[in-house]
């Protein structure tokens, strides 16, 4: 996998899930689905539900038919693989996740893998699981590591050999956890809400700071993504919009 000469693609800016509070109701059409609704403002979404539990393809389907034609997911993996088994022989339910998401057809974006926070980087089990999921995927793929062994020069070398993008998240749990790392053709950056976790509104300073490092991210070839986690309380909705609007002021 190689960036081309062709622009990279917009943004993709969305939240983690298809919520819609209602204090943003007004903001979005009073007719169809949450998901068409929300598909309606944004060009991206996260799927979590998939950490929890599966789906059958037919639900991917259908979701994929619910959206515009330029709308892509990003699903998560599931936590079977990641924080039961942590990577090892995971090959069934591995495949079978796959068989899923193959739903979605071209609208499925990218593949996120979020590791627990006591999942230590193994050279071994790492190069194994991740060669396992590229021989299956050849599309986008973010990784969340939360320890910090994975912020080392050997997982960076082991994601950039497999165009693997590190995910940027805040808050930031590790040094060098501040830049994107791995495959530089991806930058994918998650907002969970900071101080407080979940929860927090993000400052339209750094909403405006983003947005330049997003469309930097795109004018030097790179796929973007950002997702904002914050939806305790409703945050993301808002947060996502007010991101959207600097990223569209900024090309008008």
């Amino acid at each position: 996998m190689a960036t081309d000469s062709l622009p990279a693609p917009e943004p993709r800016i969305g939240c983690a899930g298809w919520s819609l509070p209602r204090v943003e109701w007004p903001h979005f059409s009073a007719e169809g689905t949450h998901l068409t609704r929300y598909a309606a403002v944004f060009n991206a979404v996260e799927i979590n539900s998939s950490f929890y539990r599966p789906h059958q393809p037919q639900t991917y389907v259908r979701w994929a038919q619910s959206v515009p034609a330029g709308f892509r997911f990003s699903v998560k993996l599931p936590r079977t693989i990641t924080h039961e088994l942590r990577l090892r022989q995971a090959d069934q339910p591995l495949f079978r996740f796959l068989d899923e998401v193959a739903g979605l057809g071209e609208k499925l974006g990218c593949i996120l893998v979020q590791l627990p926070p006591s999942l230590v980087f193994d050279m071994e089990t790492a190069a194994a699981f991740l060669d396992l999921l590229r021989h299956r995927h050849a599309g986008p793929l973010a990784l969340e590591p939360r320890h910090a062994t994975w912020f080392t020069s050997a997982a960076e070398v082991l994601l950039k050999e497999r165009w693997i993008a590190r995910v940027l998240a805040d808050p930031v749990l590790h040094a060098g956890g501040e830049v994107p790392g791995g495959w530089a053709g991806l930058q994918y950056v998650r907002l969970h809400g900071s101080p407080r976790v979940y929860y927090s509104a993000y400052a339209s300073a750094l909403l405006q700071a983003l947005s330049v490092r997003l469309r930097l991210a795109q004018e030097q070839g790179a796929q973007t993504w950002c997702v904002f986690d914050n939806t305790a309380v409703g945050a993301a909705v808002a947060d996502a919009r007010a991101l959207n609007a600097l990223l569209t002021t900024a090309t008008a």
